[in-house]
Protein backbone atom coordinates (compact mmCIF):
# COMPACT_ATOMS: atom_id res chain seq x y z
CA UNK A 1 0.00 0.00 0.00
CA UNK A 2 1.04 3.48 -0.57
CA UNK A 3 0.28 6.45 1.44
CA UNK A 4 -2.19 9.07 0.63
CA UNK A 5 -1.95 10.80 3.61
CA UNK A 6 0.15 11.40 6.75
CA UNK A 7 -2.22 13.14 9.97
CA UNK A 8 -1.78 14.30 13.06
CA UNK A 9 -4.35 14.03 16.04
CA UNK A 10 -7.99 14.71 16.21
CA UNK A 11 -8.79 14.50 12.49
CA UNK A 12 -12.65 14.96 12.27
CA UNK A 13 -15.10 13.79 10.27
CA UNK A 14 -14.97 17.60 8.77
CA UNK A 15 -11.27 17.25 7.76
CA UNK A 16 -12.10 14.04 5.99
CA UNK A 17 -15.30 14.81 4.34
CA UNK A 18 -16.22 18.58 5.22
CA UNK A 19 -19.60 19.91 4.66
CA UNK A 20 -18.94 23.68 3.39
CA UNK A 21 -18.32 25.98 0.65
CA UNK A 22 -17.00 24.35 -2.65
CA UNK A 23 -14.17 26.07 -3.24
CA UNK A 24 -13.63 26.64 -7.36
CA UNK A 25 -10.08 25.57 -7.86
CA UNK A 26 -11.36 22.21 -5.84
CA UNK A 27 -11.53 18.77 -7.59
CA UNK A 28 -15.47 18.82 -7.01
CA UNK A 29 -15.15 22.67 -8.35
CA UNK A 30 -13.53 21.65 -11.34
CA UNK A 31 -15.72 18.75 -12.43
CA UNK A 32 -18.78 21.33 -11.31
CA UNK A 33 -17.29 23.84 -13.84
CA UNK A 34 -16.90 21.12 -16.16
CA UNK A 35 -20.16 20.65 -16.34
CA UNK A 36 -21.27 23.78 -16.68
CA UNK A 37 -22.21 24.46 -13.02
CA UNK A 38 -21.92 28.15 -12.60
CA UNK A 39 -19.88 29.75 -9.44
CA UNK A 40 -23.34 30.96 -7.96
CA UNK A 41 -24.75 27.25 -8.20
CA UNK A 42 -22.25 25.44 -6.28
CA UNK A 43 -23.67 25.77 -2.83
CA UNK A 44 -22.22 23.28 -0.61
CA UNK A 45 -20.95 19.82 -0.11
CA UNK A 46 -22.96 19.23 2.44
CA UNK A 47 -26.48 19.88 0.00
CA UNK A 48 -24.66 18.16 -2.46
CA UNK A 49 -23.90 14.65 -0.38
CA UNK A 50 -26.08 12.26 -2.49
CA UNK A 51 -23.66 13.26 -5.02
CA UNK A 52 -21.34 10.30 -5.09
CA UNK A 53 -18.67 12.53 -7.81
CA UNK A 54 -18.93 14.95 -6.00
CA UNK A 55 -18.35 13.73 -2.05
CA UNK A 56 -16.03 11.48 -3.21
CA UNK A 57 -13.85 14.79 -4.59
CA UNK A 58 -14.72 16.08 -1.07
CA UNK A 59 -12.35 13.41 0.87
CA UNK A 60 -10.12 15.03 2.65
CA UNK A 61 -10.69 18.53 0.30
CA UNK A 62 -10.95 20.62 3.89
CA UNK A 63 -9.04 23.47 3.39
CA UNK A 64 -7.54 23.34 7.00
CA UNK A 65 -6.60 19.70 6.33
CA UNK A 66 -2.66 19.44 7.43
CA UNK A 67 -0.66 16.29 5.59
CA UNK A 68 2.56 15.69 7.33
CA UNK A 69 3.59 14.57 3.30
CA UNK A 70 3.75 18.29 2.36
CA UNK A 71 4.94 20.24 5.01
CA UNK A 72 3.94 23.94 5.45
CA UNK A 73 0.89 23.14 3.02
CA UNK A 74 -2.72 23.31 4.00
CA UNK A 75 -5.45 21.85 1.95
CA UNK A 76 -6.33 18.45 0.19
CA UNK A 77 -2.39 17.64 -1.42
CA UNK A 78 -0.46 15.36 -1.27
CA UNK A 79 2.93 13.79 -2.12
CA UNK A 80 3.55 11.27 -5.40
CA UNK A 81 6.54 9.20 -5.31
CA UNK A 82 8.54 11.26 -7.37
CA UNK A 83 8.26 14.07 -4.86
CA UNK A 84 5.63 16.00 -7.00
CA UNK A 85 2.97 17.63 -4.89
CA UNK A 86 -1.19 16.78 -6.15
CA UNK A 87 -4.34 16.99 -5.40
CA UNK A 88 -5.42 13.98 -2.76
CA UNK A 89 -8.38 12.81 -5.23
CA UNK A 90 -6.11 13.37 -8.39
CA UNK A 91 -3.50 11.19 -6.52
CA UNK A 92 -6.22 8.38 -5.44
CA UNK A 93 -7.17 7.92 -9.25
CA UNK A 94 -3.62 7.64 -10.57
CA UNK A 95 -2.92 4.84 -7.62
CA UNK A 96 -6.70 3.45 -8.26
CA UNK A 97 -5.69 3.19 -12.22
CA UNK A 98 -2.32 1.38 -11.50
CA UNK A 99 -4.03 -0.68 -8.90
CA UNK A 100 -1.99 0.29 -5.81
CA UNK A 101 -3.83 -0.01 -3.03
CA UNK A 102 -4.12 3.22 -0.18
CA UNK A 103 -3.22 3.92 3.31
CA UNK A 104 -3.91 6.95 5.31
CA UNK A 105 -2.07 7.42 8.78
CA UNK A 106 -2.74 9.57 11.71
CA UNK A 107 -2.57 10.23 15.33
CA UNK A 108 -4.70 9.85 18.07
CA UNK A 109 -8.68 10.14 17.86
CA UNK A 110 -9.34 9.80 14.42
CA UNK A 111 -12.84 10.50 13.08
CA UNK A 112 -13.94 12.60 16.02
CA UNK A 113 -16.62 15.13 15.73
CA UNK A 114 -19.77 14.21 14.03
CA UNK A 115 -21.16 10.88 12.34
CA UNK A 116 -20.83 11.43 8.81
CA UNK A 117 -21.12 8.24 6.97
CA UNK A 118 -19.27 10.04 3.85
CA UNK A 119 -15.94 10.24 6.33
CA UNK A 120 -16.22 6.46 6.02
CA UNK A 121 -17.91 5.90 2.45
CA UNK A 122 -15.51 8.71 0.33
CA UNK A 123 -12.14 7.11 1.59
CA UNK A 124 -13.04 3.41 0.72
CA UNK A 125 -13.99 5.01 -3.10
CA UNK A 126 -10.73 6.58 -3.39
CA UNK A 127 -9.12 3.18 -2.85
CA UNK A 128 -7.95 3.29 0.95
CA UNK A 129 -7.74 -0.13 2.19
CA UNK A 130 -6.85 0.62 5.77
CA UNK A 131 -6.14 3.50 8.35
CA UNK A 132 -3.60 3.26 10.36
CA UNK A 133 -4.01 5.51 13.88
CA UNK A 134 -3.41 5.49 17.40
CA UNK A 135 -6.88 5.47 18.60
CA UNK A 136 -9.92 6.04 16.75
CA UNK A 137 -13.41 7.83 17.69
CA UNK A 138 -15.76 5.19 18.48
CA UNK A 139 -18.63 5.84 15.87
CA UNK A 140 -16.60 6.38 13.11
CA UNK A 141 -14.11 3.23 13.72
CA UNK A 142 -17.57 0.98 13.38
CA UNK A 143 -18.06 3.00 10.17
CA UNK A 144 -14.86 2.11 8.73
CA UNK A 145 -15.49 -1.25 9.50
CA UNK A 146 -19.34 -1.47 7.72
CA UNK A 147 -17.85 0.02 4.61
CA UNK A 148 -15.06 -2.40 4.17
CA UNK A 149 -11.80 -0.11 5.38
CA UNK A 150 -10.05 -2.36 7.53
CA UNK A 151 -9.07 0.13 10.93
CA UNK A 152 -5.53 -0.43 12.45
CA UNK A 153 -4.34 0.43 15.57
CA UNK A 154 -0.79 1.00 16.57
CA UNK A 155 0.57 -0.11 20.33
CA UNK A 156 0.84 2.47 22.54
CA UNK A 157 4.23 4.51 22.71
CA UNK A 158 3.98 3.82 18.47
CA UNK A 159 2.97 6.55 16.61
CA UNK A 160 4.50 7.52 12.74
CA UNK A 161 6.51 9.71 14.79
CA UNK A 162 8.49 7.23 16.38
CA UNK A 163 8.44 5.04 13.13
CA UNK A 164 9.97 8.21 11.59
CA UNK A 165 7.39 7.81 8.87
CA UNK A 166 7.25 10.63 6.14
CA UNK A 167 4.55 8.49 3.45
CA UNK A 168 7.13 7.93 1.08
CA UNK A 169 7.08 4.04 2.57
CA UNK A 170 5.42 0.84 0.79
CA UNK A 171 3.18 -0.57 3.50
CA UNK A 172 2.06 -4.28 3.63
CA UNK A 173 -0.01 -6.20 6.80
CA UNK A 174 0.59 -9.52 6.99
CA UNK A 175 -1.20 -12.14 9.36
CA UNK A 176 -4.34 -11.97 7.39
CA UNK A 177 -3.72 -15.36 6.12
CA UNK A 178 -4.76 -16.58 9.36
CA UNK A 179 -8.05 -15.09 9.43
CA UNK A 180 -9.63 -12.83 11.45
CA UNK A 181 -10.49 -12.50 14.86
CA UNK A 182 -11.61 -9.40 16.92
CA UNK A 183 -9.12 -7.28 18.03
CA UNK A 184 -6.22 -9.68 16.96
CA UNK A 185 -2.53 -8.90 16.28
CA UNK A 186 -1.54 -8.33 12.67
CA UNK A 187 1.98 -7.02 11.78
CA UNK A 188 2.46 -3.92 9.48
CA UNK A 189 5.81 -4.30 7.15
CA UNK A 190 7.05 -0.93 6.14
CA UNK A 191 9.18 -0.82 3.44
CA UNK A 192 11.64 2.62 2.72
CA UNK A 193 12.55 3.98 -0.16
CA UNK A 194 16.47 2.85 0.81
CA UNK A 195 15.15 -0.55 0.86
CA UNK A 196 15.43 -0.99 4.65
CA UNK A 197 12.39 -3.20 6.22
CA UNK A 198 10.86 -2.97 9.74
CA UNK A 199 7.54 -4.49 11.31
CA UNK A 200 5.25 -3.48 14.28
CA UNK A 201 2.33 -5.00 15.47
CA UNK A 202 -0.90 -3.42 15.09
CA UNK A 203 -4.66 -4.35 16.73
CA UNK A 204 -7.13 -4.87 13.89
CA UNK A 205 -10.14 -2.79 15.29
CA UNK A 206 -12.58 -5.20 13.59
CA UNK A 207 -14.23 -5.23 17.26
CA UNK A 208 -16.61 -8.13 16.79
CA UNK A 209 -17.53 -11.00 14.25
CA UNK A 210 -20.11 -9.24 12.60
CA UNK A 211 -17.48 -6.37 11.66
CA UNK A 212 -15.09 -9.06 10.64
CA UNK A 213 -18.16 -10.25 8.40
CA UNK A 214 -18.87 -6.47 6.71
CA UNK A 215 -14.92 -6.21 6.23
CA UNK A 216 -14.52 -10.15 4.54
CA UNK A 217 -17.76 -9.05 2.35
CA UNK A 218 -16.34 -5.52 1.05
CA UNK A 219 -18.58 -3.91 3.64
CA UNK A 220 -21.95 -3.92 4.76
CA UNK A 221 -24.03 -3.30 1.17
CA UNK A 222 -21.84 -5.88 -0.84
CA UNK A 223 -22.82 -7.92 2.06
CA UNK A 224 -26.31 -7.75 2.10
CA UNK A 225 -26.92 -8.01 -1.80
CA UNK A 226 -25.39 -10.69 -1.33
CA UNK A 227 -27.58 -12.36 0.96
CA UNK A 228 -30.37 -11.22 -1.32
CA UNK A 229 -29.44 -12.79 -3.64
CA UNK A 230 -29.01 -15.60 -2.22
CA UNK A 231 -32.31 -15.89 -0.52
CA UNK A 232 -33.60 -14.93 -4.34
Amino acid sequence: MRALALLGDNITTDHISPAGAIPEDSAAGRLLIAQGVTRDEFNSYGTRRGNHEILTRATFANIRLRNEMVPGVEGPYTRMPDGTTALLFEAAQTYLKAGEPLVVIAGRNYGCGSSRDWAAKGPRLLGVSAIIAETFERIHRANLAGMGVMPLQFDAGTTRKSLQLDGSENYDVTGLEAGLSPRCTLTLEITRTNGTRSAVPVTCRLDTHEEIAYFNAGGLLPMMCERLLHAA
